[in-house]
């Protein structure tokens, strides 16, 4: 079916469901896209189920900064499976349709996800940041107790961040269209299907974003700061390539999780969607989970060690 060909919805009373959009009509090209996303989806939640796996049974990993690994290894399995599924359905099937109330489900999910996401990558920081500039006081400030507490903390905050956008989304009526041109979850295509004044929606939808993720980026550079300037007075280089290899991989996951944060929260809003756009949904949604795993198995040698211990015993197993 041609795009634009959908009719108006008269009045809000009559918006049930929303037709997504795909990258194209032709048959091929939409099985190519979703055998692309779903080797991607395979692959994240394999990488991610291995280290929550490795993590819990090797107790030489019960360390607070492998409990939050593993803690974002288990959120990234959930964040992406949101998105993703209904993702290659509507790609190999004719039926783009989802109901409000699963839309509304996908929206909140997505938003918590992210949220915790960001507050688990702080919190790595500044373990990393007591690891290295308060080692005495390292196993006192980061124990057990404060660790799940920490977590708990930014579960509930990522919740309560959610709830707030998704319930002042969803309280606007909506008439013009129920055409969303996005393929998943997208608050700003969402407003512009509203016959309503939107304007403290998109206000919000942008300070928050800023506000948040500028605050959780200022205190991780303000840690790894402090942590690099005593690193560099460690007497040795053995010390400085040791803490150094700490740091780099939860750097790179950082560095990758924001510059996707900002490419969708922080460019203009166009008033023409275009595949650009969804392409950088993309690699907000699915990029950040595929690539964290690949990091940590790769720049992380207690993680790879524990793989080859792994893959040995089963190849053993396997012989017998």
């Amino acid at each position: 079916m041609a795009k634009g060909n959908f009719p108006k919805m008269p009045n809000s009373s009559t918006v049930t469901e929303f037709l997504l959009t795909r990258f194209s009509d032709v048959w091929e090209l939409r099985a190519l896209h979703a055998i692309l996303f779903l080797l991607m989806y395979s692959a994240t939640l394999m990488g991610n189920l291995l280290i929550v796996i490795i993590i819990t049974f090797n107790w030489k990993l019960h360390t607070p900064m492998y409990f939050f690994i593993r803690n974002l290894s288990a959120l990234d399995m959930c964040y992406i499976s949101v998105t993703v599924p209904k993702a290659c359905i509507i790609f190999l099937f004719d039926d783009r349709t989802i109901s409000m109330a699963g839309y509304a489900a996908q929206i909140f999910l997505v938003l918590a996800f992210a949220a915790v996401e960001l507050l688990f990558l702080t919190i790595m920081a500044r373990d990393r940041y007591v690891a290295i500039c308060q080692p005495l006081y390292y196993t006192v400030i980061m124990n057990p107790q404060v660790c799940v507490q920490m977590t708990l903390a930014s579960v509930l905050s990522g919740l309560v961040h959610s709830g707030f956008h998704t319930g002042n989304t969803f309280q606007l009526p909506f008439c013009r269209s129920n055409v969303v041109h996005q393929f998943f979850y997208d608050v700003p295509s969402l407003l512009k299907l509203s016959c309503s004044e939107t304007l403290n929606n998109e206000i919000l939808i942008f300070i928050s974003p800023v506000v948040i993720a500028g605050g959780c980026f200022v205190f991780i550079i303000m840690s790894y700061s402090h942590i690099f300037c005593t690193v560099l007075k460690f007497p040795t280089r053995g010390e400085h390539g040791k803490a150094f290899s700490s740091c780099i991989p939860q750097i790179l996951v950082v560095s990758i999780f924001l510059s996707s944060d900002a490419a969708v929260n922080v460019k203009p809003t166009s008033s023409s969607p275009t595949i650009q756009d969804m392409i950088t949904s993309v690699f907000y949604s699915i990029v950040p989970p595929f690539l964290n795993p690949i990091i940590y198995s790769l720049r992380n040698k207690q993680i790879k060690e524990a793989v080859k211990r792994v893959m040995r015993r089963k190849l053993c197993l396997g012989k017998r």
